[in-house]
């Protein structure tokens, strides 16, 4: 997979930000990525009254991610409803970490980093292993 076309996973991801349901912060997102065989994934927000409950774009796209199969993600882009890229949040950088590892390679509003650059030092699956 050494030539992604991050223009058609941008496509994918604001076609997707168009379902999202966001009454409240009427604000879209939209996700899209590869699987390591291949299958392109996507998520959209979902808003809930109680906001801290709130599903973003990543919570999906990694639920869809399992549901058809598993595997781990290989590249990424989150975009609003403008099809802007923007960067996952906090919450999501851990989630994406832990379902696309170190070297999941994400398209950023600087280009394209890696999870590494993006969320040096992570905590993740590995450090469980001790306890």
């Amino acid at each position: 997979m050494a030539d992604v076309d991050w223009d058609a996973l941008r496509e994918a991801a604001t076609e997707i930000s168009a379902r999202a349901y966001a009454p409240y912060s009427k604000f879209h997102v939209g996700a899209a990525a590869l699987a390591d065989d291949g299958r392109l994934l996507v998520g959209c927000n979902v808003e809930n009254a109680a906001y801290g409950v709130t599903l973003c774009a990543e919570c999906g796209l990694v639920s869809q991610l399992h549901a058809t199969g598993g595997g781990r993600l290989t590249h990424f882009i989150c975009v609003n409803g403008a099809g802007e890229v923007i960067m996952p949040c906090g919450r999501c950088r851990q989630l994406l970490v832990e379902h696309g590892a170190r070297d999941l390679q994400l398209m950023t509003v600087s280009g394209v980093r890696s999870m590494a650059e993006v969320l040096p030092d992570a905590f993740g699956p590995d450090y469980l292993k001790e306890v």
